[in-house]
């Protein structure tokens, strides 16, 4: 999920979650606080660990440390499952003449878009010149045949809990895209992998991560963060009382 607000604010655990160790903790906010000054490659390596901490990390707490101006990893559940080739399945239904489910392997075949924009969290961080690659949304939606009733597109997350929409014609924008890769590699469970949505013109928790269900709909719903404050139309910089550079 909701990366990648994944979206992309504080993780909010749920009771009973494992707490993290105290030498754990203190090791993560000194390999922290040396990231802000590291060189990019130590700096790469960082990140890489922030992530995989972040996996079993019930509190939130690697979401909140240093990462000189990197990603920053968040979820809205404790847990998340893990999905690859094998088990991974994006449904799309809805208000759609053509139901289809699609495995890994399905997104994989189709043509691939690649798009580089600055990614920009509501919550202030910035990672520039972000390569994702993926299947633009609208070709999905075409192949699905949209109804002519149809006025938005929601959006499901195998977390269980963690939603987003858009409008149509937001949806069909062609910087939209169904990512499976991002920076390059395949997309990683932490940053939302192996299917994530990615929004370029919106804060980043319209990217919705650990996608697994796209449901046209007739008018927008409110996603998960939209029901605790933010704007349901993110774009960076006309929105959510913020003025940050567009992507």
């Amino acid at each position: 999920m909701p990366s990648e607000p994944e979206p992309e604010r504080d993780r909010e655990p749920e009771e009973g979650g494992s707490p993290v160790g105290r030498r754990l903790l203190l090791g993560m906010l000194g390999l922290g606080a040396l990231g802000v000054a590291a060189a990019p490659t130590l700096q790469r390596g960082l990140e890489s660990f922030l992530g995989g901490a972040a996996d079993k990390d019930p509190t939130g707490l690697t979401g909140l440390l240093p990462n000189g101006g990197g990603f920053r990893y968040y979820s809205v559940t404790s847990s998340v499952p893990h999905k690859d080739a094998d088990d991974y399945r994006l449904t799309i239904d809805g208000l759609v003449d053509h139901p289809t489910t699609y495995t890994l392997s399905d997104l994989r075949a189709l043509p691939q878009t690649r798009l580089v924009r600055d990614v920009q969290c509501v919550t202030g961080w910035r990672v520039p010149h972000t390569p994702f690659e993926g299947v633009r949304l609208s070709r999905l939606l075409d192949a699905a045949g949209v109804r002519s009733s149809a006025g938005a597109v929601r959006f499901r997350c195998f977390d269980g809990m963690y939603t987003e929409s858009l409008t149509l014609s937001q949806a069909r924008r062609a910087d939209v895209l169904v990512a499976l890769r991002m920076q390059d590699k395949d997309l990683s469970h932490s940053h939302g992998g192996p299917v994530r949505l990615y929004v370029a013109p919106m804060y980043f928790y319209k990217s919705a991560k650990w996608l697994s269900g796209i449901t046209v709909t007739s008018d927008v719903r409110p996603g998960y963060w939209e029901d605790r404050g933010y704007d349901v139309d993110a774009w960076v910089g006309r929105s959510n009382g913020r003025d940050d550079e567009s992507t």
